[in-house]
């Protein structure tokens, strides 16, 4: 009784339709810009083994809508084996490359080669998750035909089955946007929120008057969360300055405003020019506004390299929008990164603009991932145009990001999507793993932009039309760290992509979205012009960046 109940709810299984389910899940162990564990690739493979069927269910649906003719019977059954014959080949052969496929890329990036494809892992992953999104495809049908049986009543079937297919869409829209979409908003901002130890002590507030967060700080210590208080407490001071470097230096200024510092964006903005003027950083040789990642974060090793270069006669200031990690706060809160990089920009911008041009900092704007994102958004026109800032540098730009799109599309013809050529090179360079951004066509102007990306990065260089057309960079030779097997794959590279985006912050250092001190060195070098440097001077702080420090380049706590 009960397996009659469930092969009722569940419905036949289609063979023609798995097969071409299993025909993508064979093209989803081709490579892609990442290489992938086997219970990874089992998730992924299931996924689109799934998508596959709901392909051939609905080319199905729409034969039989079309009144076409159909086989049945022994005729039926001999066709599926023919098709069957060519395409378990196909499964076999890319069985046995899949393993070298992956360790090539594997090798390109560094990492030990994968000793087999782990099948017991992979396969009971890929049938569980196609499973899963078959029973959910299953449940989303019942409920079709249970809102279209209510509709039969009263109107013609064509009618009700159109009917039908909106009132589906609409009921899942609803719940999924109303329901369980703004619950899991709300629960993984207070979930992170919490975890950033929000009105805790620690570390212990700061005991100099000149930091923020102190006693005498417009900036209350307790609501700047995990990642402000770090952020002013760390990173090089003038005794470590001088130690590099040899030279008198200062104590570099940073400025953190966290997001319960403040109700609104315009009011965080202006409690971070309160405390700026207040440190005396308007009598800087060097003014960096930051824009963090989703959680409030700032990369210590995009952060203490340009205070090293400057001897500390730097200030840096950054205004937090959301506690969440930066995919989710890409997807969910889509304008607070970029409301808060505008007002922080607007306000600080304004008020240097107001001072002699010949004795106020070099104004600098600067960002990483999701902060490359606002930061971007933030610098528009006016602060190119109208009393230009001196540069940009921002690291990891998402693909989302208009101005770096705007900037791609007008590349010289011919040069590299991942590495493109805009212009003489005076005022946009580009930098990655295997190039500083030094060279170019021409000297800098009086703007100096860079973007540092590396070319395996799916954060940057994922591709939302990659469901029907090949992204521009596959249309190029390879990079050096992507696998020359690489091919595109309708649909089924959508998805590879998109795992690449969530796997890319595990890549290793230098590769994906793992960005690291010594690649943000030089192009800090290019975009700021610290006085008196020299390439040594360059080469020498990449190997005190990377003497066992984790993160930064620092050795103590300011």
């Amino acid at each position: 009784m009960i397996n009659r109940y469930l092969a009722k709810t569940i419905g036949p299984v289609s063979v023609p339709c798995l097969l071409l389910g299993l025909l993508f899940f064979a093209a989803s162990l081709t490579p892609s810009l990442l290489p992938r564990g086997p219970d990874l690739q089992g998730i992924l493979g299931g996924l689109v083994t799934a998508i596959g069927y709901l392909i051939g269910q609905i080319i199905a649906l729409g034969w039989q809508a079309a009144d076409l003719p159909r086989l049945s019977g022994r005729p039926a059954k001999v066709l599926v084996a023919l098709i069957s014959i060519p395409l378990f080949a196909f499964y076999f052969w890319v069985f046995g490359s899949s393993l070298s496929w992956q360790n090539d890329i594997r090798q390109k990036m560094g990492m030990e080669p994968a000793d087999a494809l782990h099948l017991a892992t992979l396969l009971p992953l890929a049938i569980a998750t196609f499973a899963v999104a078959f029973a959910m495809g299953r449940l989303v049908a019942s409920l079709f035909r249970l809102i279209r049986a209510r509709f039969y009543r009263i109107m013609p079937p064509r009618r009700a089955n159109v009917l039908g297919v909106v009132a589906v869409i609409l009921i899942l829209f609803i719940v999924s946007r109303d329901g369980i979409f703004d619950r899991v908003v709300t629960g993984l901002d207070e979930s992170y929120e919490a975890a950033q130890e929000l009105f805790q002590d620690a570390p212990a507030r700061p005991t100099t008057a000149r930091m923020t967060g102190s006693a005498t700080s417009l900036i209350d210590w307790t609501a700047m969360g995990k990642y402000g208080r770090e952020f002013v407490t760390s990173g090089p001071d003038a005794q470590d300055i001088t130690a590099f470097t040899g030279k008198p230096a200062l104590d570099p200024i940073r400025v953190y405003v966290g997001r319960a510092n403040g109700d609104t964006p315009r009011e965080r903005a202006e409690l971070a020019l309160a405390e700026l003027i207040r440190q005396g950083a308007f009598e800087r040789e060097v003014l960096i506004v930051a824009s963090p990642t989703g959680t409030g974060w700032i990369d210590p090793g995009l952060q203490d390299p340009v205070e090293y270069m400057h001897g500390g006669d730097i200030a840096t200031v950054v205004a937090q929008y959301s506690y969440l990690q930066s995919p989710l706060a890409l997807i969910l809160e889509t304008n607070t990164g970029l409301e808060q990089a505008t007002a922080l920009q607007d306000v600080v911008h304004g008020y240097w603009k107001t001072l002699p041009s010949d004795d106020r900092p070099r104004f600098y704007v600067n960002g990483l991932s999701l902060g490359a994102w606002s930061s971007m958004h933030a610098t528009n026109m006016f602060r190119l145009l109208d009393d230009p800032i001196d540069g940009a540098f921002w690291a990891g730009p998402p693909f989302s990001s208009d101005f770096w799109n705007y900037v791609q599309k007008r590349r010289t013809p011919g040069s590299p999507w991942v590495q493109p050529t805009i212009g003489d090179g005076s005022l946009i360079r580009y930098a990655s793993h295997t190039a500083n951004g030094s060279k170019a066509a021409s000297d800098w102007g009086a703007m100096r932009i860079m973007f540092l990306q590396y070319s395996s990065d799916p954060v940057v260089f994922y591709d939302p039309y990659s469901l029907w057309r090949a992204p521009p960079w596959m249309n190029d030779p390879p990079a050096a760290d992507v696998s020359d097997d690489l091919v595109f794959i309708p649909i089924v590279t959508q998805f590879q992509l998109a795992l690449d985006l969530a796997l890319s912050f595990g890549a290793p250092p230098g590769h994906g979205h793992a960005y690291h001190a010594q690649d943000y060195i030089a192009p800090w070098v290019e975009v700021t012009a610290p006085e008196g440097w020299s390439p040594q001077d360059t080469e020498q702080l990449k190997a005190h960046c990377n003497l066992g420090y984790q993160m930064g380049c620092a050795n103590s706590q300011r």
